[in-house]
């Protein structure tokens, strides 16, 4: 019998085209449409008591809100709508993936005479391409709000100056930008990929049913803090880049 283990890259299911369709995508789609359908249920009647999962969505926006407001002051309404829905997103695809038969339910194929074990949903952030498509939108995000407060000269003055000092302090501003990409993807992904091949090594040993529950735990927690450290950067990166070059 094969040995089910983590591929470091998200496993293709079916093609669209020219388009691979991986089990991480499949299961990218399935936290959207969650998020999106809670979305819904709890927007649908709004009533000025709030009950059920109204009362819930409002103190999750309401606590963020408060979160968010204490670093970005009065950019709070421009920067809560981005900064939660990475937040959102990141968390309960975190979470999703520690549920049964995320990763454990799937099919074997044979791949150069070896039997290969596929399963049909993978935890979303523990394929690289996602955290890396993130951490883009992120850097993007950031950037447009800082000409949108800036304007495209304020902007362009925060990393070129005719002073020369200025001018390399820009030039190391403009790469460190380009390294965020790394910094925030590489971070979510070996953290999260990290903990799938814990459970799913622990899973596979002696007495599988017992050993997980301490990393499924552990694994909570680490889900939560990767959701909340991606966020907090994001909004940190904002508030920075949005903010005059005398401040």
């Amino acid at each position: 019998m094969a040995e089910v283990h983590v591929q470091l890259a998200a496993e293709t299911l079916f093609n669209i085209g020219p388009l691979p369709i991986t089990n991480s995508i499949l299961t990218t789609w399935l936290v959207t449409a969650i998020l999106i359908g809670f979305a819904y249920i709890a927007t649908k009647k709004v009533s000025l008591v709030p009950s059920g999962i109204q009362n819930i969505a409002e103190i999750m926006v309401d606590s963020f809100n408060d979160l968010i407001s204490t670093i970005a002051g009065d950019k709070t309404k421009v920067f809560l709508p981005i900064v939660a829905s990475f937040f959102f997103f990141i968390l309960f695809g975190n979470y999703l993936g520690l549920l049964p038969g995320i990763g454990s339910i799937g099919f074997y194929e044979y791949h150069q005479g070896e039997k290969v074990f596929i399963p049909l949903l993978r935890s979303i952030n523990s394929d690289l391409n996602t955290t890396v498509a993130l951490a883009i939108v992120s850097l993007f995000a950031t950037h447009y709000l800082s000409i949108k407060y800036l304007g495209l000269n304020g902007y362009i003055g925060k990393f070129l100056s005719l002073n020369p000092i200025f001018l390399f302090v820009g030039i190391l501003e403009i790469i460190g930008e380009a390294t965020k990409i790394l910094s925030l993807s590489f971070r979510l992904f070996g953290n999260i990929f990290a903990g799938e091949v814990l459970l799913t090594t622990a899973s596979t040993k002696l007495f599988a049913y017992i050993v997980p529950i301490p990393f499924y735990f552990l694994e909570i927690l680490v889900g939560f803090v990767q959701a909340l450290i991606f966020a907090m950067l994001t909004l940190v990166f904002m508030v920075i880049l949005t903010q005059k070059t005398g401040h």
